[in-house]
This record gives C-alpha cells, sequence and structure tokens, in this order.
C-alpha cells in the first residue's frame, strides 16, 4: 500500500465509503463537507442534520466520556470506511533518476560531448591518412597497433565519467534514504492523547481513527480534523491553513471546528475526530499537491528541473502524518548540498502560506534562512571565483595550442592544407579540445558540494549519538559560528524535576516540609483542594519505575512539584479529583504568559461559587486581600504586610534559587451570578492559602558546558519567566555571572522600559546600550526573547554580526525560536509547535548537548576548510603543469584519463576522508570565526601557495631533465596515439604521490606542527590513504594504454615516494614561517557586509547567486506553473463532479492568497486565486499563463 499514489489511495477511499457507509450513521463524505464549513455555518449545519455534538457521536459509535472501545476489529473497520490518518509516501527516487540528475553537470557534458568525438575519430580513418603531406611527421611514425587503440582514451574518459556519475548517485541516495530513515523516526516518536474505553492513552498518530474522542492541550498541533465537545478556554491558531494569524476562540455552540495542522495555542478540551489522513483538511491539501506532481511530470518532461520542488510536497506529506509539520526542509535538502534551506520552504509556500505566524512573517524567515548560512555564502563566492579564473585557464590552453599548431603546420613548415588530410587535422584539434577540457575539469573544485554534503551529512548522523536531532542541515555548520546563547532555565540548565522545599503556611515559614500534624485541618482541605482541582488533570505523580528510583512526575512539572507537596503532607489529589472530575468544572483560566497564574472556578453544593488560583507569588500576592492565619481563619493582608512578606518570605526563598508559587482562593455567591468573562473583577480580592518554593536543581554538567561556552567567545544569557532573585541565584550556580562583576539582571518591565522611546516603540540605539552586558533576564514574556533576539541579531554594535542561539520550550516560544539563526527545542519538554520552528531538537533537553552541536559546527566548517586546503594546492598544480606543459610541448604531461584519477582522488576520496575527522575538545579553544572571516585564511593560503612551489619545482624539474636523471626515453614531443612513455608515468606518478603525503599534511590547517595528532581515530581517512596507494600502483603496473602508463621498475617507484615524502618535511619548513611576515598572501571566499544581501533586495541579487541556485528557481518556477495548471483542472473537474464539497477548499485557498500577497514577488505564479479557476474553466490562472 505504501508505494500506492496519493490519488490511487484517494479513489480507493471514496469507493470504500460509498459501500460501507451504512454501518455508521453518517458517511465520510458527509463528515468532509461538514469539516469545510466555519463557525456559525457549521453550528446551524450541525444542527440541521444531526441535532449537536453529542448526537454525531453516537452516530460515529463513540461516547464523549468513555471513547471507542478501542477493540481491534472496530478498529479495524473504522479504517477501512473512513481511512487511515496516514497520507501515502511519495516513492522515493530511483538510483536511475538520481544517476540521470548527476548526469547534468556542465563540466561532464563537456567532457563525454569530448570523449563520444575523440572516439568517433579514432574509428574514422580517412583517406588522406598515409598521405606524407599530412603533418603527422612531427614525431615520427607511429605503428600500426597504436593506430588500433586510439579508441582508448575516448573510452577510458567515458569510464571516469561514469565513476564520477555513479559515485555522486549513491551518495544522493544514501542521503535519501538517512533522511528517509530520519523522518519515520520522528514519525514513529510522534504521539497523541485518546480516551479508549474509559482509558486515557497514548498512541502514535497513525492509529488515530474517526470516532476517537482526543484531549487537545494548550501547545498540541492536531492530527486530525474534530468537533470541539468539551473543554476550557480554547484558542487555535489556524494561520497554517487559513493565513489568519489572529488566534480563534473555539467553543461547542458557536465554533466547534478543530482543523488536522492547526495549533493549540492555549487552554484544553476534547474533541471527536471526525476526518483523518487524506480526508482531513490538510490531506485534502496534500492530496492536491501529490497528484499535481505526478500528473505534471506526464505532461511536462521539463519537471526534470522541479526535482526540489517534488521533494518538498513530498516531505510536507511525511510531515503530516506525524502532525508534525516538519517543514519541508529536511528532506529536499538533498536535492542539493548547494542550494540547501530555504529553497524548499518557498516551495511549500503556496499551501502553508504561513506555518504558525503571518504570511509576512513567513516571507522573512525565508529570506533570513537564505541570507542565514555563512558557509554557503562563502563557498558560493569561492566557486564564482574559481570557475572564472579556470576557464579562462583553459581557454587560453586551447588558444595556444591550436595557434602553434596551425603556425608550426601551415606557417613554418609551408603545407598546403589539402582536403583528404583535414580528418587528420580535425583529431590534432580535438585532441587540443580534449586538454583544454582537461585543464577546466582539474581546476573545477567540483568536490566541493561532495565534501559540504558528507560533511554535513557525517555530522548529522554522529549527533544524533550526541542528542541532537538536526532538523535542517545548515543549522548544523551555523552553530559552530555562534556567539550567543539565550537559554531558558527550567528544564535546559536545570533538572525540571521539581520540589516543595519550603513553605509559609499559617503564618509560619517552614524551612522544610511542615508536619501534617501542625497545619489546621482547615486550612489543609482547601490547600488539598486548591491544589488538585486548580491543575491539569492529565498532570500526575506515578509510582516510581523500579525499587528506589524517585516517583515519576507526568505532566506540568510545576503542578507536579504542587501534587508532591500534598503527598508529602500525608494527603492524596486523587480522591478529590474523582469526586470533581473535570466535566464539572464550571470555568478554567487556563495559565498563559500574559496571566502568570491559572484558576478553576467550580460550583459548591450550596449552588454558590468557589474558585482556586495558583500563579507567580509577587503577582498573586498582589490580588490578595486577606491571608489564612494559623487558626485557619482569614485576617486582613494589607499592602505593607505584604511588602514586608515579599522581604521577610519571598526574597530569602528566591534567594537560595527556589522559585515561589503562591495558592489562593475566592468565594463568590451563587446570585447574581459574576460575568466570568471580566477577569479583573473575578481574579481580585483573593485570600492567600500559601506560598511554597519549589526548587529546580541545576543540572550537575550545566556549569562545565557553560564554562566551555565562555572559553569558546559565546556569551550564555538566562531568559527566564522567573522571578529575578532566583534567576540571579541559578546564574550564580550555573556560572553565568560571577559574583563582584559588572552585568545586568533584568526584570522584563525593566527591560522594556530602558529598550523603548517615549512613544513606547523600541529603538535599537536602546538594545545596543543593553545587550552586550546583559546577563539575566527574568519575568519575561515570549515577546521579551523575541526582542532581544532579533536586537542582539540587529546589531551593529560589534564588527561583526552577531549569530544567536535560543533555546525554548513553549509554544510562545516559537517566533523567537524561528528568529535566531538556530533554534534550539526541547525534544521532552518541547510542545509540537516549539519542535516546528526550531532547527535542532534536543532529544534530553540537555545544555550540554548544545555545546556538542558547537564543536560539530566548527568541525564541519574546520573539514571544508581542510578540504579546500587540499584541494586548491593539487588545482594549481595540475592546472599550471597541464597549462605550461601543453604551451610549451604541445601536449599535456598529465593525460586526461590521468587527471580524472587525480580529481577522484581529490574530490570523492579526499572528501571523504577530510570530512569525516571527528570533533576535538580543541575545536573549543578558539573564539567563533564570525560572517566576515574568510574560508580560506592566511595560513591557508601559505599551506597551499607553499606546497605549490615544491611540486611544481620537482614536476618541472622531472619533465625536462627527467630523462637524463633516469636515464629513459624523453616523452615530449610524442606524435599522436604514440604509446605511453616511462618519462611521463614517472611524472604521473610523483604527482599522485605528493598528493597522497599532502592530503595528511592537509589534517590541519592552523599551522600546527603534528599533523599526524589522532589520525587513528578516523578509520575512513587511514582506509582512504592506503587504498589510493594500492589503487595507484595497479594503475602504474597494469593500466597501460589507457591511463598511458608504462610499468616501473622498483627504484623509479622508491623515487616517486620519496619525492612524496619530501612534501611532510616541506610541511615542517612552512609551518616555521611566520604567517605574519607574508603581507602579499590574499585570503579568498570572504563575505563582506554588502553581500549579506539585504531581504528587500534578494530576488534582484539572485541572478549573480550561483548557477545551482539559478537552477533550482527555475525548478521553482516550472513547479508552481505546473502545480496551478493542475490545481485549475482539478478545481474544474472536481466542481463539475460535486459542485458543492471543494468549494469550501477554494474558499480556503483564496483567503491564503489575500494573506500572501507580499510573498507574490518571490513565487507570483503560486498566488492565483483559485476561484477564478472556478468562474473561468477555460482559461488558464493569468499569472500561471504569463510564465508559460
Amino acid at each position: 500500500m505504501g508505494d500506492m499514489t496519493n490519488s490511487d489511495f484517494y479513489s480507493k477511499n471514496q469507493r470504500n465509503e460509498s459501500s460501507h457507509g451504512g454501518e455508521f450513521g453518517c458517511t465520510m463524505e458527509e463528515l468532509r463537507s461538514l469539516m469545510e464549513l466555519r463557525g456559525t455555518e457549521a453550528v446551524v449545519k450541525i444542527k440541521e442534520t444531526y441535532g449537536d455534538t453529542e448526537a454525531i457521536c453516537r452516530r460515529l459509535k463513540t461516547s464523549p466520556v468513555e471513547g471507542l472501545p478501542g477493540t481491534a476489529p472496530d478498529l479495524e473497520k473504522r479504517k477501512q470506511i473512513f481511512g487511515q490518518n496516514f497520507i501515502p509516501p511519495k516513492k522515493p527516487k530511483t538510483f536511475l533518476q538520481l544517476v540521470w540528475e548527476a548526469l547534468q553537470d556542465v563540466t561532464l557534458i563537456i567532457l563525454e560531448i569530448a570523449a563520444i568525438i575523440s572516439l568517433g575519430l579514432s574509428f574514422y580513418h580517412p583517406p588522406g591518412e598515409s598521405n606524407e603531406g599530412c603533418a603527422t611527421a612531427q614525431g615520427g611514425a607511429e605503428d600500426e597497433g597504436e593506430a588500433e587503440a586510439g579508441w582508448i582514451e575516448g573510452a577510458a574518459i567515458l569510464l571516469s565519467v561514469i565513476c564520477v556519475v555513479l559515485v555522486t548517485a549513491f551518495n544522493d541516495w544514501s542521503k535519501e534514504k538517512q533522511f528517509r530513515g530520519l523522518q519515520s523516526r520522528i514519525e514513529q516518536e510522534q504521539k497523541f492523547t485518546v480516551v479508549r474505553a474509559g482509558q486515557v492513552v497514548q498512541i502514535p498518530v497513525a492509529e488515530i481513527v474517526v470516532g476517537d474522542i482526543a484531549q487537545i492541550k494548550y501547545g498540541d498541533l492536531l492530527p486530525a480534523d474534530g468537533l470541539f465537545i468539551q473543554g476550557n478556554d480554547l484558542k487555535i491558531d489556524e494561520s497554517s491553513l487559513t493565513g489568519e494569524s489572529d488566534q480563534v476562540r473555539k467553543s461547542v455552540d458557536k465554533d466547534p471546528m478543530l482543523l488536522s495542522g492547526t495549533h493549540v495555542m492555549e487552554g484544553s478540551g476534547r474533541m471527536v475526530v471526525t476526518a483523518v489522513g487524506v480526508n482531513s483538511q490538510t490531506g485534502i491539501i496534500f492530496t492536491l499537491l501529490g497528484a499535481g506532481g505526478e500528473e505534471e511530470e506526464k505532461k511536462d518532461k521539463k519537471a526534470a528541473d522541479g526535482v526540489a520542488a517534488s521533494n518538498a510536497a513530498d516531505s510536507a506529506r511525511a510531515s503530516l502524518v506525524n502532525g508534525k509539520m516538519q517543514d519541508g526542509n529536511v528532506d529536499s535538502s538533498q536535492s542539493k548540498a548547494k542550494q540547501q534551506d530555504g529553497a524548499a520552504a518557498m516551495e511549500m509556500q503556496p499551501l502553508k502560506s504561513a506555518e504558525g505566524g503571518d504570511a509576512d512573517d513567513k516571507k522573512k524567515a525565508n529570506m533570513h534562512k537564505k541570507e542565514k548560512s555563512v558557509l554557503q555564502g562563502k563557498l558560493t563566492k569561492l566557486a564564482v571565483q574559481l570557475w572564472g579564473v579556470s576557464l579562462v585557464m583553459s581557454a587560453i590552453t586551447v588558444i595556444i595550442l591550436v595557434l602553434y599548431f596551425t603556425v608550426d603546420t601551415f606557417v613554418v613548415n609551408k603545407k598546403p592544407w589539402l582536403p583528404e588530410c583535414t580528418p587528420v587535422y580535425v583529431q590534432y584539434f580535438v585532441k587540443f579540445f580534449i586538454i583544454g577540457v582537461t585543464v577546466l575539469v582539474v581546476a573545477v573544485p567540483e568536490g566541493l558540494p561532495l565534501a559540504v554534503t558528507i560533511s554535513l551529512a557525517y555530522s548529522v548522523k554522529k549527533m544524533m549519538k550526541d542528542n541532537n536531532l538536526v532538523r535542517h542541515l545548515d543549522a548544523c555548520e551555523t552553530m559552530g559560528n555562534a556567539t550567543a546563547i539565550c537559554s531558558d532555565k527550567t528544564g535546559t540548565l536545570t533538572t525540571n524535576r521539581m520540589t516543595v522545599v519550603q513553605a509559609y503556611v499559617g503564618d509560619v515559614h517552614y524551612k522544610e516540609i511542615p508536619d501534617p500534624s501542625s497545619i489546621n485541618a482547615k486550612t489543609m482541605e482547601l490547600l488539598v483542594n486548591a491544589i488538585a482541582i486548580n491543575s491539569a488533570y492529565t498532570t500526575k505523580i506515578l509510582p516510581p519505575e523500579k525499587e528506589g528510583a524517585l516517583p515519576r512526575q507526568v505532566g506540568n512539572k510545576t503542578e507536579c512539584g504542587l501534587l508532591g507537596f500534598v503527598l508529602d503532607l500525608k494527603q492524596d489529589y486523587e480522591p478529590v479529583r474523582s469526586q470533581m472530575p473535570e466535566e464539572k468544572l464550571y470555568k478554567v483560566y487556563t495559565f498563559n504568559s500574559v496571566r502568570k497564574s491559572m484558576s478553576t472556578v467550580i460550583k459548591m453544593p450550596d449552588e454558590s461559587f468557589r474558585m482556586y488560583s495558583k500563579g507567580a507569588s509577587e503577582i498573586v500576592l498582589k490580588k490578595c486581600c486577606k491571608i489564612l492565619n494559623g487558626a485557619g481563619e482569614p485576617r486582613v493582608f494589607r499592602p505593607r504586610d505584604r511588602d514586608e512578606m515579599v522581604k521577610k518570605v519571598i526574597e530569602p526563598m528566591a534567594c537560595d534559587g527556589l522559585r515561589t508559587i503562591c495558592v489562593a482562593y475566592r468565594d463568590f455567591p451563587s446570585s447574581p451570578e459574576p460575568d466570568w468573562d471580566n477577569e479583573n473583577d473575578i481574579l481580585n480580592d483573593l485570600t492567600c492559602i500559601c506560598v511554597v518554593g519549589i526548587e529546580d536543581p541545576v543540572r550537575p554538567e550545566v556549569p562545565e558546558a557553560i564554562r566551555k561556552c565562555q572559553r569558546a567567545g559565546i556569551t550564555v544569557r538566562m531568559v527566564t519567566g522567573d522571578n529575578i532573585n532566583t534567576a540571579r541565584a541559578i546564574a550564580i550556580k550555573c556560572g553565568i555571572i560571577h559574583p563582584g562583576e559588572d552585568f545586568l539582571c533584568l526584570e522584563g518591565k525593566e527591560f522594556n522600559r530602558r529598550i523603548r522611546n517615549e512613544k513606547g516603540e523600541i529603538e535599537q540605539e536602546r538594545i545596543d546600550k543593553i545587550w552586550p552586558k546583559l546577563r539575566v533576564l527574568a519575568r519575561s514574556s515570549p515577546t521579551d526573547k523575541h526582542t532581544l533576539v532579533k536586537g542582539i541579531i540587529d546589531s551593529t554594535h560589534t564588527e561583526q554580526r552577531q549569530v544567536v542561539a535560543v533555546t525554548g520550550d513553549g509554544t510562545n516560544d516559537g517566533p523567537a525560536l524561528k528568529k535566531a539563526d538556530v533554534g534550539f527545542a526541547m525534544g521532552i519538554a518541547g510542545t509540537d509547535v516549539a519542535k516546528e520552528a526550531s532547527d535542532i531538537i534536543l532529544t534530553d533537553d540537555n545544555f550540554s548537548s548544545i555545546v556538542k552541536a558547537v564543536m560539530w559546527g566548527r568541525n564541519v566548517y574546520d573539514s571544508i576548510s581542510k578540504f579546500l586546503q587540499f584541494q586548491l594546492t593539487v588545482n594549481v598544480v595540475a592546472v599550471i603543469v597541464a597549462f605550461t606543459g601543453a604551451c610549451i610541448t604541445q601536449d599535456s604531461p598529465l593525460k586526461a584519463v590521468q587527471m580524472l584519477w587525480v580529481n577522484l582522488i581529490m574530490d570523492t576520496f579526499a572528501s571523504l576522508a577530510l570530512a569525516t575527522e571527528p570533533p576535538t575538545e580543541t575545536l573549543l579553544l578558539r573564539k567563533p570565526y564570525g560572517r566576515n572571516k574568510p574560508l580560506i585564511s592566511r595560513t591557508m593560503m601559505k599551506n597551499i601557495l607553499g606546497h605549490a612551489v615544491y611540486q611544481l619545482t620537482l614536476i618541472f624539474t622531472l619533465l625536462f631533465v627527467g630523462e637524463k636523471m633516469f636515464q629513459i626515453d624523453s616523452g615530449r614531443n610524442a606524435p599522436l596515439h604514440s604509446p605511453p612513455s616511462e618519462h611521463y608515468t614517472i611524472i604521473f606518478n610523483t604527482f599522485v604521490m605528493m598528493q597522497l603525503f599532502n592530503e595528511i599534511n592537509a589534517r590541519k590547517i592552523h599551522g600546527e606542527r603534528n599533523v599526524f595528532d589522532g589520525i587513528f581515530r578516523n578509520p575512513i581517512f587511514c582506509t582512504i590513504v592506503l587504498g589510493t596507494f594500492a589503487i595507484q600502483i595497479v594503475i602504474v603496473q597494469f593500466g597501460g594504454k589507457p591511463f598511458s602508463c608504462s610499468p616501473l621498475q622498483l627504484d623509479q617507484w622508491m623515487w616517486c615516494i620519496f619525492i612524496g615524502l619530501g612534501e611532510l618535511v616541506w610541511g615542517q619548513v612552512i609551518a616555521t614561517i611566520p604567517t605574519s611576515r607574508l603581507k602579499f598572501l590574499k585570503e579568498a571566499g570572504r563575505l563582506t557586509q554588502k553581500e549579506e544581501i539585504p531581504e528587500e533586495e534578494l530576488n534582484e541579487d539572485v541572478e549573480e547567486i550561483d548557477h545551482a541556485e539559478r537552477e533550482l528557481r527555475r525548478g521553482q518556477i516550472l513547479w508552481f506553473r505546473g502545480l496551478n495548471r493542475i490545481q485549475t483542472q482539478i478545481e474544474v473537474v472536481n466542481t463539475f463532479k460535486s459542485g458543492a464539497s471543494f468549494q469550501g477548499a477554494l474558499r480556503r485557498q483564496s483567503s491564503v492568497t489575500s494573506q500572501s500577497q507580499d510573498v507574490a514577488n518571490l513565487s507570483s505564479p503560486s498566488r492565483v486565486s483559485l476561484s477564478n479557476a472556478l468562474s473561468s474553466p477555460t482559461s488558464l490562472p493569468p499569472a500561471a499563463a504569463g510564465q508559460g
């Protein structure tokens, strides 16, 4: 079933539905059309057709309280009739498709053409060949057998092209496989809470069926469509479907429609699932997308360019299944290492106009991601510089060879141009062309994308072991440049295991848990009720898993701490909850970052109301006007009593690093019933029951991790919602601040006061005055976090732009995570929304894993620099040798096939060997490179040029006096098709030996002396060096004609190896020369401030960026065009078919359009309102037509 295409799957489900509809009270089609209505329309429709949501539950044979019975036959039947909560994946690309993609490389195409021409000419024996008048007499006659072997060179070039293609394709294939594995791992981990047979259970998202009663809470991403049946204060962010950024309040009587792929921003409740998988709202859209891709391919073969796009749809598909709308980037990052990130997100734009933010933000996020990867910017710059140089060099080579030949033949020797000699001359010209292409091939480091890809893919795989789940490839490399980390406190720096250690009850401050007998019975009852009822019922304390372990805390950790306090007082919260089940709660004000408190209203037996409240002590105490005394009676609590309490109780608790929570209550009369929506009046005049101090101990490994960050030049800042004293105490324990240093610890209010002008607008200069010294931001709201991150990123205060990493776990951290250069979400405590917005997920929620990410990030950067240092040395030497050799001796000493072998060593093998070096702690001893540091530093330039001088000197010595040194025949001026000479074989062999030993030198790029340091920790490196050596022996001894090699004697081999070993000695000589003396050295691959493309200009500048990017854009336009065409066609067909049900989809699409006009310049074709399509079925949407 997995390989069924979306459209088949879809139609199959349609058929199932029509045949089985009778077993339940409503068919899938009815439910689907119901889910397309919104708000009051939907309520009216439910009333008219079904009566109410209870009736729908009855028709679906489910109970709003007990849920489904959960028996296997029943679940199976539901899957049969209503479909599974699963969208079938698109088939992965086949190996042959990947081969075809690899063949698109321009250099390879040039080589293929050259090889084919060369082959064709070798089989063509022109009549004038024997004619003495032709210019073959240049180097003596050649024997018959040699002429026969002319085809070998062409064939060998083709063979090596095939090698390169297969290696590239295999690499892409294994990478795709890896990412699919990663994707499915994320999918399997994604669970959702449902009620089955009265039990609350967590099941994988794909197991959810129509009729399930799902429990939804703050931070969830809804995995299926459903109707809201009961709950409190539920607000949903539906922007991912509708493009409307306002949160929508849901209620049973006004708007009960809950849609898959939308985010719960506040509140909690239950819903009955009405549509899953391809029939849910998000599923319908993905079906359009999936069907779109296939039809387009049939129609328009040019879709090959849109490959990246199909990947995007594909990963988007995977993402819905798990209910985690993965950015669509993970999967598409294998399309080409060069265009890594923003691309796929942009392609997804038409349908997910704004994932968890308004469209405008999304555009910014894309642009931001686009400009984000420092490494890519530098590599692109470098590649463009190299292309330019090598093209010029190869063109000059060809021109010189052709001129020399024509002048020599027709001017000096005064030969006439005979018609029968034409083919012979053409053959010479082809030979020159091949030499030119060879120079080009060697000069362009095509191994660069391969090295980047291998390095990133390898790091990502290894980072999984270090608890970093990387969602966007380039985040891993950006992390190496991080200069600031803004971290949460709870759960990241601390263990997130809350325990109450101090309490203030009945006018007494207990420094440890009080004895139950010392607390008045009335106070005790109020306290237990207030804690048990006024907390999420999903929060529980379970018995430990194994003997002697701590009890397990499930749900909100602060609430767990309070429930633990109830248990420590030898009381039990379960009976209270069973007496007052969740359905009976009269009104709940759920916790959010604005209220900083949570309150629950219940109806008392005498019809009056009681409200329990808990929250941050300084906030709740301000609303208290009474407090319970030792006898359990309320006494007056005046502002001055409060100030005294803050001084005597709350501040001392906070200075011990405790979090203070106040528990309070208030009684209301039964009539008149209070106006529950007027929150300010309700949450007032409270009576304080107690204040508790909750300890959340610092993780033992955090202080060391923070010390490493500081040593590595990374500033750690703590951003927390806690009280400032608590925050400061924890910051000192962690080592973020040290007593006596001049640093700022601010509260959110004070921070806002300092950064805003009189009009209340944020001013960058004001932020610049604060952030360099700011270390702790307490009582901060998510907006403050976002403001701080944005302020640091936009600051021009330092000469390097700051690269900021942020950790977050709550739904409200989304904006800050998206804004940051690298967003870390918590794998355990994080909500789906936070994971959604993040780049890396910390699977163990631990700060020290971030330090590992920094290490890996720096390692990626260094690996690529090592590879470049090696590659460019080879490039410089090979190009100069081929160029001068060709100009002086009319023949490159290194033949095309040999060059390709050298290329293979340099590119594929070296990238494997050098890109898989494991990171070491020493990486954390230097400051971050920053955005302006060039990719090739002066030390590296010194190494490149130094080694090039050594290699060139030796090669030219061998070329011009080698035959005298070894007493062998000279290989210079050999005629066309002459047998390989020992002379040139020695040059080739020496060249390869020098590269092999230089590869060991390339392991160090900062001028270290010991190049063997840690070499055995990298088995891949050792294997590749030895393997290359072995293959080289085979090529030289047995390569013969195809490789233009003739076997060498042992003493000649010894000389080659000895010259190679000289590289290591020479490396030490180079290391001795101080770089500072060599003022003339230039750096390369530097990103200047100007080149960090401003967001608005990105579109204009894009033309200059890079060949790969341009290809990508072309693909995108084709993709959008295709998508439109298909959408139009599907809409039209379906409108004629059903008339109604798609109307909703169209209406929704057009609302997306209006929201997203601002991204139009980026992808205009996709922004066509689909309602046009309906009004004029015959015409193509104007934009698509224009594009077409």
